[in-house]
């Protein structure tokens, strides 16, 4: 959560002060945008608080990282923030302009979802609450606008769901998908069994190949000195798939004869000692009736997005003539709020 609450800034009052500096004219002063307000979205205001807030999640997230108040980085720190703001106002014009709302009553359902799913409680679908107090403490998030947010997500995959509806794909697309990809992305690889001891010290290493060329029990060396948890209780037996493992694991693995045992390997995670349980099977492809349906709905799924994207693409003219912000507070030309469901 911390992640896709977007933040920053100061304390409350210093911010506000700030911010309202930034604000050119008010209702009185012919300004299109009303007092109190930052920006207006085809008619929606943003306010000052709803950025002060979105600045406060972005300052306790960077941390030392926040730029000094009035500085160019912290003006243009500002301005995405503004921009972002924008954003969630435009998805919700689109969607209103579509005629899509969405009930109360599926906000609170997503909401516990997204809680209770981040923050569980002891019994199943209940949410610990403490925790969730505690995270939006520590990252500025508050429930209106966590709430604001997926009441807006809803609300733009109900509208993208009206404008680009699910096109048609034809079998034959979907077979030239995997006449295309079959060598590449529907080929299951070679897969091998073999085991192996990961330790940290090179002498150790050293060590135990001499054991084990000396006829020690590859398994029981395993349980005591390696440090691979995944493998370590099994005695060092795993299987795995060409190019699964870093570089130098993975060329040994495959190289070595079966029931041969290495010289010890150097990786980033430490020094190995591997050796080949069973031949490689054989790189082979997956049937086509094996991905059939999953290729469909990819393809599916791309058409509907570039339908979608190419929709959005025209819109987004006509909303940059209903978005105003308050006097120097415009984000740079080169700067676009797009509107995508993204």
């Amino acid at each position: 959560m911390r992640r896709s609450a977007a933040g920053v800034a100061l304390s409350a009052g210093l911010v506000g002060a700030a911010l309202l500096a930034g604000c050119g004219g008010s209702s009185g002063s012919g300004s299109d945008v009303p007092a109190g307000a930052v920006a207006v979205v085809d008619g929606q205001d943003i306010t000052v608080p709803q950025l002060e807030t979105t600045m406060n999640i972005a300052r306790l997230s960077l941390k030392t990282s926040y730029p000094e108040p009035g500085t160019d980085q912290w003006v243009s720190l500002r301005a995405r923030a503004l921009e972002s703001l924008a954003h969630d106002a435009e998805l919700r014009a689109w969607a209103k302009n579509l005629g899509v709302t969405v009930k109360p009553s599926a906000v609170d359902a997503a909401v516990k979802a997204s809680l209770s799913n981040a923050f569980p409680g002891k019994t199943a679908g209940t949410i610990d609450q403490a925790k969730v107090n505690a995270e939006f403490k520590s990252t500025g998030m508050t429930r209106a606008l966590f709430r604001s947010r997926t009441e807006t997500k809803l609300l733009a995959q109900a509208a993208a769901n009206k404008v680009a509806k699910a096109p048609d794909v034809t079998d034959a697309q979907v077979k030239a998908r995997y006449e295309k990809e079959k060598a590449t992305t529907y080929a299951l690889p070679e897969r091998r069994k073999l085991r192996h001891i990961l330790v940290k010290d090179k002498a150790l290493a050293d060590k135990l190949y001499g054991q084990l060329k000396g006829g020690a029990d590859f398994a029981a060396l395993a349980k005591k000195y390696s440090q691979d948890p995944g493998s370590k209780a099994q005695g060092g037996t795993l299987t795995i798939s060409r190019g699964q493992t870093v570089p130098e694991f993975d060329k040994v693995a495959f190289d070595l004869k079966t029931g041969e045992i290495s010289k010890p390997v150097k990786t980033q995670f430490g020094w190995h000692i591997i050796q080949a349980q069973k031949d490689a099977t054989k790189s082979k492809k997956t049937p086509y009736a094996q991905v059939k349906e999953a290729i469909r709905q990819q393809l599916l799924t791309q058409k509907r997005s570039d339908s979608l994207q190419k929709w959005l693409t025209g819109i987004q003219g006509e909303f940059a003539k209903k978005v105003k912000y308050a006097a120097g507070l415009a984000p740079p030309a080169t700067t676009t709020s797009a509107t995508t469901t993204g």
